[in-house]
């Protein structure tokens, strides 16, 4: 398992910073397949295209578990998931790529050439994944959209939704007889008041039609349960 929380960038300034080669040491230390948490604002979109790469080129199957926010270049990362997994709570956000620039009307129009490069490399790790056209993918960025998990599975940019393991019980568990639960009671209820349970019925030939329980039957039980 690894964790990736913190911004993206090149070189580490603060103690939050995750480098391509602080998570390349971590990726490759091990082998088999690899889980990875994932709450980052973004950050340097170089940066996140080398980590998107290691990712992609892993020979174990990745499984990207959201649990914050994958924002900007963070949700690039997200893309090179096998699967990729978004607490019902967690939040994805695709937009434009962002620079500065200084200079005269030639460096501002070799800027915007160079933002719209990039844009197209950042749809194509969408694409991939999604399945979308780049025009829809172009001008989800464009509106600098944010998903909350089930619009994100619903437009392809994740698999589903982590659940609470804890909570998924076998539905065999609640297969029961009622004839079988009904029994119980009344043999719990004659033990602690010192009463023998009723003798167990005895079945009807399956050729004659199930008939009800007779006044005196369920007035005994009633009367047994009162007391």
């Amino acid at each position: 398992m690894l964790e990736l929380y913190g911004t993206i960038a090149e070189q580490s300034w603060f103690d939050d910073d995750v480098t391509p080669q602080m998570f390349k040491d971590e990726l490759f230390s091990g082998s088999g397949p690899v889980t990875i948490w994932l709450s980052s604002p973004g950050g340097d979109c170089v940066a996140a295209s080398q980590i998107y790469a290691m990712l992609m080129d892993y020979k174990g199957d990745v499984t990207v578990k959201i649990d914050g926010l994958a924002a900007s270049a963070a949700s690039v990362i997200a893309m090179a998931g096998t699967r990729v997994l978004m607490a019902p709570t967690a939040m994805m956000m695709v937009h434009n790529p962002a620079t500065m620039a200084f200079g005269d009307h030639n460096d501002m129009k070799k800027a915007i050439e160079l933002l719209d490069e990039v844009k197209e490399s950042i749809i194509n790790a969408y694409e991939l994944k999604t399945g979308l056209p780049r025009k829809d993918i172009s001008k989800l960025m464009e509106n600098e959209t944010w998903m909350n998990a089930r619009k994100a599975i619903e437009l392809g940019f994740a698999d589903g939704e982590l659940t609470d393991e804890k909570k998924a019980v076998d539905a065999a568990a609640f297969a029961f007889s009622s004839k079988a639960v009904e029994n119980t009671l009344l043999n719990k209820l004659a033990a602690k008041y010192d009463r023998k349970p009723d003798p167990q019925p005895v079945p009807e030939p399956k050729t004659q039609p199930q008939r009800g329980r007779s006044v005196d039957e369920l007035m005994g039980r009633l009367h047994l349960i009162q007391h």
